[in-house]
């Protein structure tokens, strides 16, 4: 987990290495929050993107799954890849539902829900890992997580622009990849014989 404070509020930023996603998606109390949880740190969803998800918004296309965002932030459309997956459990789902696949996959429709969902996560992981860090954790956070994961993963900047809906490399930039992940700083770390 890496924390860096806000410039300009209190708390902390952070980004979540791959094992600590995967520890939030399994204290998730059931299958809505794994969900939800899945959609901000492995789509980069926004808290409103994250609730307003129904199932005929999961497709596959032949660049792979992707769940799309119809009215993001300033109304604009955009898709975004998601793992198959959360592909499969949004479809299930709507499968199970029998319905037209356009109510929204959570039973939660306020952003204040879900981040409720989110702190009781992070309060018993706090607890779990005897790690304070988790407790600054928002849902925000799990975008950042997603962005700097691609970044990680070197995809190219130009595209994560694009899947993430930012208008601009230079808000990007200082928003979200403001940090190097886990894996980065390991990597670096073993090119020093004395680290």
């Amino acid at each position: 987990m890496n924390l860096r404070p806000h410039d300009e509020q209190d708390g902390k930023k952070v980004w979540l290495s791959e094992s600590e996603v995967s520890k939030l998606e399994a204290i998730a109390s059931d299958t809505e929050q794994t969900i939800a949880f899945g959609l901000g740190a492995r789509s980069g969803l926004r808290s409103k993107e994250i609730l307003d998800v129904a199932p005929q918004d999961v497709v596959e296309t032949d660049a792979g799954w992707v769940v799309r965002v119809w009215e993001g932030k300033g109304d604009k459309f955009r898709e975004t890849p998601i793992p198959s997956d959360l592909a499969m459990r949004i479809e299930t789902i709507g499968d199970m539902r029998d319905a037209a696949g356009d109510e929204p996959v959570l039973s939660i429709s306020s952003t204040r829900s879900l981040r409720r969902w989110l702190q009781d996560a992070r309060e018993q992981l706090a607890d779990q890992e005897d790690e304070r860090g988790w407790l600054f954790l928002s849902t925000h956070d799990l975008r950042r997580t997603w962005a700097s994961a691609l970044a990680d993963a070197e995809v190219d900047p130009l595209l994560v622009l694009d899947w993430g809906g930012w208008e601009d490399l230079e808000t990007f930039l200082d928003h979200y990849n403001g940090t190097y992940s886990p894996a980065a700083q390991r990597r670096a770390r073993e090119k020093v014989e004395w680290l």
